[in-house]
């Protein structure tokens, strides 16, 4: 059964006025670049809120867009609403005033007689309390994907994450997972560099506890000379708002290529 609503919240020590400016106006920078990100990551080149009732919040790319949300309501320092155009729910996001500065609570609802529901924003929301920390200081131009993570494999992906967290000092542009929450995609980074925590399955890694991820201008030029060199290919290209291939090197280790801009 699709759940009914989902609800997220933080704090930022902007008033709320200037919150809400920053959270539509700079939706393009705080919106973390990367290939699970966005609906169509091979393509996307930036993020955007068009201002007022009727507005549109868009995913661009080089020559159309794709809609993702009508504004319902407009109302700076206050209230945010939108009606989804890729699901069945409504958003509303709130700034309410506090001691030192503002909570911008989030709610994504199910409309009624809906069935369909991608309830991101409880991972969404962090990257703008972290983008208003540090903004004053920061580049204000999307910074280059590097071209080369690491997935990592483990039993309890949440868990090992709070480990590499408390223990390493691997820090998130995301949050990092609570006890009793186990998100389907966790990344952390060193610098610019992403590591990816995966579940561990058999049947999905084929027992190995790790994987390569390298991001490609070309994907299937890229699919088409690794296969015709003689890479043992396990799985072809697919898509799943960024588009992948897998294959295995000579001595069975595992590398994922990933189409993603430059500037994701």
């Amino acid at each position: 059964m699709t759940e009914q609503s989902a609800t997220a919240s933080v704090e930022v020590a902007a008033d709320p006025a200037t919150a809400f400016e920053v959270f539509t106006t700079e939706i393009d920078l705080w919106w973390v670049r990367g290939p699970i990100n966005f609906f169509d990551a091979a393509r996307a080149i930036e993020m955007r809120i068009e201002p007022g009732i009727g507005g549109r919040i868009l995913e661009v790319y080089q020559d159309d867009a794709l809609e993702l949300g009508t504004i319902t309501a407009w109302e700076p320092g206050a209230v945010l609403g939108y009606r989804s155009s890729v699901d069945d729910t409504e958003t509303e996001v709130r700034f309410d005033a506090t001691d030192g500065g503002t909570r911008v609570t989030v709610v994504q609802a199910l409309v009624q007689g809906g069935s369909k529901a991608f309830y991101f924003w409880p991972n969404v929301i962090h990257w703008f309390a972290q983008w208003d920390a540090r903004r004053d200081s920061a580049p204000r131009t999307p910074r280059e994907l590097e071209r080369l993570a690491i997935g990592l494999y483990y039993e309890d992906p949440a868990e090992a994450a709070r480990w590499l967290h408390t223990v390493f000092g691997l820090d998130s542009w995301d949050k990092i997972p609570a006890d009793g929450t186990h998100p389907d995609w966790i990344e952390l980074h060193v610098g610019g560099r992403g590591i990816l925590l995966f579940k561990l399955t058999d049947g999905r890694i084929g027992g190995l506890d790790h994987n390569i991820w390298v991001y490609v201008d070309d994907l299937d030029a890229h699919f088409a000379h690794t296969q015709s060199n003689g890479a043992k290919i396990i799985t072809e290209i697919h898509q799943h708002g960024y588009r992948c291939y897998e294959a295995e090197d000579l001595e069975g280790h595992r590398w994922t290529f990933a189409q993603a801009r430059p500037t994701m």
